[in-house]
């Protein structure tokens, strides 16, 4: 070897390779990092939406006695659907307000016997208006979409359906009717699979993630509820 070609490979090709082994081992430390940094700005994203859906399947429960078996099923409820709310007038705390309400009850139903607890409650309501000391409580309906989310400026029902980052694919969810003790339990889980929610990212990692989390007996994904048995509509991530 002569002298011109030592000095190139000690000069030029030894430092050059030595800065692509660094860089290669740096690399491959900082891989996992991103990574992960990218994996969890992902899930919050897809826990927020995970967390509308149960939001909105409380409500629609709360109105039909069941879940939602669909997606379109609770875009549809936002749009269209109504909940019961409870206005009450008056303080239960004044006591001066509760003994004449019960005075008021008491003259009402004597001249009506047949008077029904909801047309008693808008006689107390209207006596309340005219400036009367009495308690009452009403029921009433209000649109769910004036109810739900109303605080969220940048809220879209349509985007509920989706798995964020995903390029389109749908939120995997179905509900059930379980017999818990012999009593028959309404029961929904939603799930956004990791294939899906980390879709272009790093492929070799998150086939790591989902081995990781298969090992351990916890589904591959994020998902709220459960159609296998009574969870308080928790979330794994909770």
């Amino acid at each position: 070897m002569n002298e011109t070609l030592k000095k190139v490979l000690q000069y030029c090709i030894l430092p050059l390779a030595i800065v692509a082994l660094a860089w290669a081992w740096w690399s491959g430390i900082q891989k996992p990092v991103k990574f992960d940094k990218e994996k969890d700005a992902r899930s919050q994203v897809a826990i927020q939406r995970l967390k509308d859906i149960r939001d909105l399947q409380v409500a629609y429960k709360s109105v039909n006695g069941k879940f939602a078996s669909t997606l379109d099923s609770l875009v549809l409820f936002y749009n269209t659907g109504k909940l019961d709310v409870v206005l009450q007038v008056g303080s239960k705390d004044d006591s001066l307000a509760v003994v004449k309400t019960e005075a008021y009850k008491k003259q009402l139903k004597t001249a009506n016997k047949k008077i029904t607890e909801a047309e008693l409650q808008q006689k107390l309501y209207e006596l309340y208006t005219k400036g009367a000391r009495v308690i009452a409580t009403m029921k009433t309906q209000v649109d769910v979409k004036d109810t739900l989310f109303n605080h969220r400026e940048n809220f879209v029902i349509d985007s509920i359906k989706y798995i964020p980052f995903s390029g389109g694919m749908e939120v995997e969810m179905e509900s059930d009717i379980r017999k818990v003790s012999g009593v028959d339990v309404p029961l929904f889980e939603a799930r956004m699979p990791y294939k899906a929610l980390l879709k272009g990212m790093d492929r070799q990692l998150i086939i790591n993630l989902n081995d990781q989390r298969e090992k351990s007996n916890q589904y591959v994904g994020l998902m709220v509820g459960s159609v296998n048995a009574p969870n308080n509509n928790a979330g794994n991530w909770e």
